[in-house]
């Protein structure tokens, strides 16, 4: 592919979830923070899209959360960053109101900078996958320190992972 769109590494995995879902005849929809709209755009460059993909939220600002993805003032007083818990609801919340079968979802710190806690690191990622019976969460840490492109590919490629691992079974719901 000519345009290097999407990163090689994504790519791959773009491929092979939406290859999964055609074969299932299922849906998919995303709910992303940090990637900003890497897992979306990589799912939409498979051929046979419009077909799986019911669509997407970047959910990148506190204010966006509210508008879309069914936050109340309340999850702003208790926010303390990107965690399982916080990605685990916007899946659910995205994923019911789009009518998929699963909502992959992540909320990571980026970089360059970030703050004093683990999920504050730059590296960090929460990761979600819901489905209609149950939600599979799980945490990962790229290793990429601040390199904010390296952490968004990453943060799009586990997100994928972890959807591929809920398809086929393999991820703990």
């Amino acid at each position: 592919m000519a345009s290097g769109f999407p990163p090689p590494a994504v790519r791959e995995m773009a491929f092979e979830v939406s290859a999964l879902l055609k074969e299932r005849s299922e849906t998919v929809c995303v709910a992303e923070t940090a990637a900003g709209g890497l897992i979306s755009a990589s799912l939409l460059s498979t051929p046979g899209a419009s077909k799986i993909y019911k669509g997407g939220l970047t959910l990148y600002t506190l204010e966006s959360r509210i508008a879309f993805a069914g936050w109340t003032q309340d999850h702003l007083k208790s926010y303390k960053g990107p965690t399982e818990d916080v990605v685990k609801g916007l899946a659910e919340n995205v994923r019911g109101t789009l009518s998929a079968t699963y909502c992959v979802c992540e909320s990571g710190t980026a970089g360059p900078t970030g703050g004093n806690t683990r999920n504050r690191t730059p590296g960090y990622v929460a990761l979600a996958v819901a489905t209609e019976k149950a939600t599979s969460t799980k945490e990962a840490e790229t290793g990429l320190g601040g390199d904010r492109e390296g952490n968004m590919v990453a943060f799009a490629v586990e997100g994928l992972k972890l959807l591929r691992d809920v398809i086929k079974g393999n991820a703990k719901l």
